[in-house]
């Protein structure tokens, strides 16, 4: 029941900055927290980091000190602000919703949005 559409995405050199966004609609934002996620060609996806109801958040150890997510409950909308980019950060960024443990056991309850893609090159 809820929609979520993914943007900011595109290209971006070493060591340069992108911000994306997740517009989600429907009744579970106000109550549920949000996660980014990323995949690679060839490699699982992972989680990226995640923003409780309250605003707490969590990130994977690759992006610690480089990546941020914030949300603007006012307009339904988190974001992802991504600093000091490398290329393994090269990816396809997705958001999903829910409860923040199943958040972090990949028991998504929410459809995937589209994605956007996210390359970090020279």
């Amino acid at each position: 029941q809820v929609q979520l559409v993914e943007s900011g995405g595109g290209l971006v050199q070493p060591g340069g900055s992108l911000r994306l966004s997740c517009a989600a609609s429907g009744s579970f934002f106000s109550i549920t927290a949000m996660g980014w996620y990323r995949q690679a060609p060839g490699n699982q996806r992972e989680l990226v980091g995640l923003i409780t109801r309250g605003g707490s958040t969590k990130y994977a150890d690759s992006v610690k000190g480089r990546f941020t997510i914030s949300r603007n409950n006012a307009n339904n909308t988190v974001y992802l602000q991504m600093n000091s980019l490398k290329p393994e950060d090269t990816a396809v960024y997705y958001c999903n919703a829910g409860y923040t443990r199943q958040l972090l056991t990949s028991r998504f309850s929410e459809a995937w949005g589209q994605g956007t893609q996210v390359t970090v090159s020279s």
